[in-house]
């Protein structure tokens, strides 16, 4: 029996294209490393099944959803073989002519999309193929509090902090960027960003990208104290499982005020009345 509070996650890389039978190809073949690898969780990146409009394909004009369909059942029956939790990029289609979803399907051990999770904060080019999402997404797997996030979420930090309130303890966060012509600002910013979330809010984070060239980034496993625990190889598929146990005590320099600055109490220790102090304009 697995230990409450410790979940094997894999943390999935693979160049996503515009060929979804290849990416459904490539989304199996990962799970089935995952789990020979012991995992219980296998997270990949955003729109790792359906590709990312207006980089991995043109747009989702003409898009074929009843394929998408096809090897989203064929990915949820592998999951129920395998007894593994899969949360897995892909797009949602709507209904009334409305733009579809940039979606995180969270499937559980037994071949089950629980929930989905839809993409809040799309970039400007994002909104040219999709609608924004309206709502978090919480699961426990192996006692472990789990949320889910994808890419532009990451600039903001009311989404994790709302996880943090939440009880989460480890975020999976999707991301795509990559299938770009050169190194971009995202190599030096995207990564630092989620070390700061990670550390400020005391929380283990899963980021993966796809690693399509040029991938701007490997994916990433970071622990609660902000330290990279394992990082897979840039421009190279690959799946990492690394352990995330939440019993383990790590810095969390932030732990004695944390509770209180989210209620609005922001500052430490006791305010003193002293009219030196209300007095900012002498010395």
């Amino acid at each position: 029996m697995p230990k409450r509070g410790v979940l094997r996650v894999a943390t999935c890389q693979f160049p996503v294209g515009g060929d979804l039978r290849r990416n459904g190809r490539m989304v199996r073949a990962q799970m089935t490393e995952a789990r020979r690898k012991r995992a219980d969780l296998a997270h990949f990146s955003e729109c790792a099944l359906s590709g990312y409009p207006g980089v991995d394909l043109p747009s989702l004009k003409g898009f074929d959803w009843a394929g998408l369909e096809k090897e989203t059942r064929a990915i949820s029956a592998l999951a129920g073989r395998l007894g593994l939790w899969v949360v897995l990029g892909s797009s949602h289609r709507l209904s009334g002519g409305h733009r579809p979803h940039n979606s995180l399907y969270l499937i559980d051990p037994r071949g089950r999309i629980l929930d989905r999770y839809d993409k809040r904060f799309c970039t400007g080019s994002d909104l040219k193929h999709y609608s924004p999402g309206d709502h978090f997404v919480t699961f426990t797997a192996n006692g472990v509090r789990c949320g889910l996030l994808i890419c532009y979420d990451l600039r903001f930090p009311e989404l994790y902090r709302e996880y943090q309130k939440l009880g989460v303890q480890l975020t999976l966060h999707s991301f795509h960027n990559a299938h770009g012509k050169k190194r971009g600002i995202w190599a030096d910013i995207m990564v630092p960003t989620l070390k700061g979330h990670a550390g400020i809010n005391y929380l283990w984070v899963s980021a993966n990208n796809s690693s399509a060239y040029y991938q701007q980034w490997p994916s990433v496993l970071i622990r609660p104290d902000g330290v990279i625990a394992a990082r897979l190889v840039q421009h190279c598929g690959g799946v990492t499982v690394n352990t995330v146990d939440t019993r383990r005590k790590l810095y969390d320099a932030s732990k004695a005020w944390r509770d209180r600055a989210m209620r609005g109490v922001l500052h430490s220790g006791r305010l003193v009345r002293d009219p030196r102090s209300r007095n900012r304009t002498t010395l």
